[in-house]
């Protein structure tokens, strides 16, 4: 009775747009899981600045930049990602083409939130349809712009939310912990720096050499090299 229960249950995992009978959608709550397997991704707002942060993946004879986690969508925002790293490079374009029609459309910089939105719009949209499976990742999307600095996170269900410092991945837990511990308000570039090395450090037991780091103030987007990460690690 029992087996046949569970085989009638998981019939609803079959398309994204049928609900279980208890409200779950079972494709967005799998693809949820592919985010919590994916490498520690760590974002911190602060003082005019935004640091993000992630662990990096790599296999032996690779070129080192074919897994970088940290991507720049304008010269004010940029994004990193916890899951299926294709999903993420596909969403990153989709980033930067919107990010450019603002541009020439309004001659400024589009808003930190408004890109978030954008992208939490795509990742909702493949929830809706049949024959699409959702997004297997989750998004921390960090910028400064006129309001400040501004930090977001979006999940495979189109959820959008706000944060002043957030993790995600198999390290989040303990990540987390380290942030509410140690994240104060108003802090400098360099103590945000530090906040977010260590808590990748602390999320997944790694080295200085294993953590992709990019730091984002008003107009300037700058990836951090091995000897200045080493100089918070």
């Amino acid at each position: 009775m029992q087996q046949a229960m569970a085989q009638n249950y998981m019939a609803y995992d079959r398309t994204i747009v049928v609900f279980s009978p208890d409200g779950r959608l079972l494709q967005v709550e799998y693809a949820r899981q592919a985010v919590k397997r994916g490498s520690t991704a760590v974002g911190v707002s602060a003082q005019g600045v935004v640091v993000l942060g992630a662990t990096k993946s790599s296999t032996p004879l690779s070129v080192e930049t074919a897994y970088k986690k940290i991507f720049p969508i304008d010269k004010h925002v940029g994004v990193v990602s916890a899951g299926l790293l294709a999903d993420a490079r596909n969403l990153v374009e989709m980033a930067r083409v919107r990010a450019q029609i603002n541009s020439i459309t309004y001659g400024e910089p589009i808003s930190v939130k408004t890109i978030t939105k954008h992208l939490a719009d795509q990742q909702h949209m493949v929830t809706q349809y049949a024959g699409l499976r959702p997004y297997g990742v989750g998004l921390l999307i960090g910028g400064v712009d006129k309001s400040g600095g501004r930090l977001f996170e979006t999940d495979p269900s189109g959820t959008m939310l706000e944060w002043k410092a957030q993790a995600i991945g198999k390290g989040a837990d303990k990540a987390k912990k380290y942030l509410k511990s140690n994240y104060k308000d108003g802090m400098a570039m360099n103590d945000a720096i530090k906040v977010v090395v260590n808590a990748l450090k602390t999320g997944e037991n790694i080295g200085k050499e294993n953590i992709e780091l990019a730091v984002i103030t008003r107009g300037k987007f700058d990836m951090c090299s091995g000897k200045e990460i080493g100089k918070f690690a």
